[in-house]
């Protein structure tokens, strides 16, 4: 998700190019070297890039993201069912909606309303119910992002318009301007705002015709 072509210190302290980082790591070792020692290695490069850490944090502690508004509203609104099965490298999950009702009482008092996004939004046909109903939207996706395989990426309408990246990843665009970011990254933001400016317009002109 932070796959960023760029320095960043959204969620932590990270170099350009993250992930490629903690291939080159994994592969540096040599033949029979121990899985989770490779894997410390790597993941050390998101927790503890700056190498100023003596442990890292993992979870809990302060909340600078906001994170938790994050959490309510996938308990309350946008439950996402998740399931891991046994041919992945994790632990065996199955997603239970009543597990994740409960939990949502437990931690917010209320129960979490499951058929919440896509009665609003709309599910499966979300382009056609989009088109009926929706305008004025740019969907931005980076496909670095993995969270890009649950967007919309290609366009619905003239005023409802997927603007996918290659190499974008998470909200990229939405982040400050840097001297650093790439030619692409300076192009979407400026496209961005000229379609948005042109909304404003013909609102404004649609306005002054009444």
């Amino acid at each position: 998700m932070m796959d960023y072509q760029i320095l960043a210190n959204f969620l932590m302290n990270l170099l350009a190019y993250p992930v490629k980082e903690m291939c080159k790591i994994i592969d540096s070792f040599p033949t029979g070297a121990d899985v989770i020692d490779r894997a410390f290695a790597a993941v050390s490069v998101y927790y503890n890039y700056t190498g100023n850490q003596k442990c890292f944090h993992v979870g809990g502690g302060d909340d600078p993201h906001g994170f938790e508004g994050w959490s309510w509203q996938a308990s309350t609104e946008m439950v996402m069912p998740m399931t891991v099965s046994n041919e992945r490298m994790f632990p065996p999950y199955n997603f239970s909606y009543e597990n994740s009702s409960d939990s949502c009482l437990v931690g917010y008092g209320v129960r979490s309303r499951m058929d919440w996004i896509t009665s609003e939004y709309g599910g499966h046909k979300i382009d056609k119910v989009l088109k009926r109903f929706g305008s004025n939207i740019i969907f931005s996706n980076g496909m670095r992002d993995p969270w890009s395989g649950g967007g919309v990426l290609k366009n619905i309408s003239y005023i409802i318009i997927a603007l996918v990246t290659e190499k974008g990843g998470h909200h990229l665009d939405l982040r400050s301007a840097t001297k650093d970011d790439p030619d692409w990254l300076v192009e979407q933001r400026r496209l961005e705002v000229e379609i948005i400016h042109g909304w404003i317009d013909q609102y404004n002109k649609d306005i002054s015709q009444m």
